[in-house]
């Protein structure tokens, strides 16, 4: 069903001008690539279904961040997480608005997603007849300020109501809202979306699915994946596509556990010592500084990680968010597999998936007691990450417990 062929754009990289991914706005959230993203619009329904992936990260830590177009039956369009709204992205969308009519809905769909939440009204504003909905309980920081002072357009912002039924869109749409996890500056919400028609799930961060290869976003400048190829910092590595799969797996086990257990950290002075025989000493290279060593089974801990491509609740998510509200969470995440969906588009990593409802629940059995009795109850098989490759995170957590940031966490269910 699902058609997962790069838009011609992509394939003619060189063609583009560069002022057409410039994206001025980037110091309010500076993260990678900066002031320039490139857009990748993938049909992933014919004329149905749009992905539109673009790039984000930190230390040439990057992994894609995307925006889902939905087709209304009635006509028009429904945006779902916007990205940032570049020339060359918008051109892309108003190549669907002339064919397909205006977008009638632009969907916010999470409180605590900085990099979702940065690109919206920007993006309304390229489309003014748009309504916009956000997930409730939105907060700021230092101040809880208005909706309209965040930059969300004044008249047509307003929060999702709490009856999906209500919804504008709602012959078309269910949500589901897990929002009631409290993390001290604010509440951790997120928004399901249930396309009937096509039976596909959108979800923002909860769930992820890691791919072998990097995703096309990633490939249109492989220079992160190949900085992140080394072994040591004396490595030149050659541009090929099995450096940019190391790279890339490498990547995604940063994104997953900022430090996992196969990865040693070098102290300061070797770092500083090697940056000067290093073979490449740029500003590009961060001057040779390249202070990781990974061990010699690093690929283990990937292969793990990203199983056979199933849903994984990122461990982020799993030590520093969701155990603090397991039940609320188990509830939001039967909610979700109630639906009769087959297909997954999340805002990160993989997409678009072929998983079903076990799979999505399955992928929540860390918050439960007994996973192994409930994976036999669905016809599935349990997992578990290894415990290791949590020290990191676990000691984040210590932390922001011991300075009471955030709620400590609550026992399985």
């Amino acid at each position: 069903m699902f058609q997962t062929t790069m838009n011609k754009q992509a394939a003619k990289a060189s063609e583009i001008n560069s002022e057409d991914f410039s994206w001025p706005l980037w110091p309010v959230v500076p993260l990678y690539p900066y002031s320039r993203r490139r857009t990748i619009r993938k049909e992933v329904l014919q004329d149905t279904i749009w992905t539109f992936d673009q790039l984000q990260g930190i230390f040439y830590v990057v992994v894609p961040i995307r925006m889902t177009v939905v087709k209304l039956a009635q006509g028009g369009l429904l945006v779902y997480a916007p990205v940032a709204p570049t020339t060359e992205c918008i051109r892309l969308m108003q190549e669907l608005v002339a064919e397909h009519g205006d977008v009638k809905y632009i969907i916010l769909p999470t409180t605590s997603g900085l990099e979702h939440k940065v690109f919206v009204g920007p993006f309304s504003r390229c489309f003014p007849k748009a309504q916009v909905f956000v997930a409730p309980n939105q907060w700021s920081f230092p101040l809880n300020l208005p909706l309209s002072w965040l930059g969300l357009p004044f008249g047509r912002t307003q929060p999702l109501p709490k009856d999906s039924t209500t919804a504008p869109f709602a012959d078309e749409f269910d949500y589901a809202i897990l929002g009631s996890i409290e993390l001290g500056l604010g509440k951790f919400t997120e928004v399901a979306f249930f396309h009937k028609r096509s039976h596909t799930l959108l979800i923002t961060d909860s769930v992820v699915s890691i791919p072998e290869e990097p995703p096309a976003i990633v490939q249109l400048d492989p220079y992160p994946l190949l900085f992140h190829a080394k072994d040591n910092v004396f490595d030149v590595v050659a541009d090929n596509q099995a450096n940019r799969c190391k790279g890339w797996q490498r990547i995604s086990l940063f994104a997953m556990y900022f430090q996992p257990s196969v990865l040693e950290v070098l102290g300061w002075d070797e770092v500083f010592r090697n940056a000067l025989k290093a073979p490449e000493r740029s500003k590009k290279a961060y001057f040779g500084l390249f202070p990781f060593k990974w061990k010699s089974d690093w690929k283990r801990s990937f292969d793990v990680l990203r199983g056979d491509g199933r849903l994984i609740v990122a461990p982020i998510l799993q030590t520093l968010i969701l155990n603090r509200a397991p039940r609320e969470t188990i509830e939001w995440a039967n909610q979700v597999a109630s639906w009769d969906f087959q297909w997954v588009i999340p805002c990160h990593f993989d997409s678009p998936i072929k998983a079903g409802v076990h799979q999505f629940r399955q992928a929540f059995s860390f918050l439960e007691k007994y996973p192994v009795e409930r994976a036999s109850l669905l016809g599935s098989s349990s997992y578990s990450l290894p415990e290791q490759d949590f020290k990191i995170l676990k000691g984040i957590d210590a932390a922001l417990n011991k300075l009471r940031i955030v709620p400590p966490p609550k026992d399985k269910v």
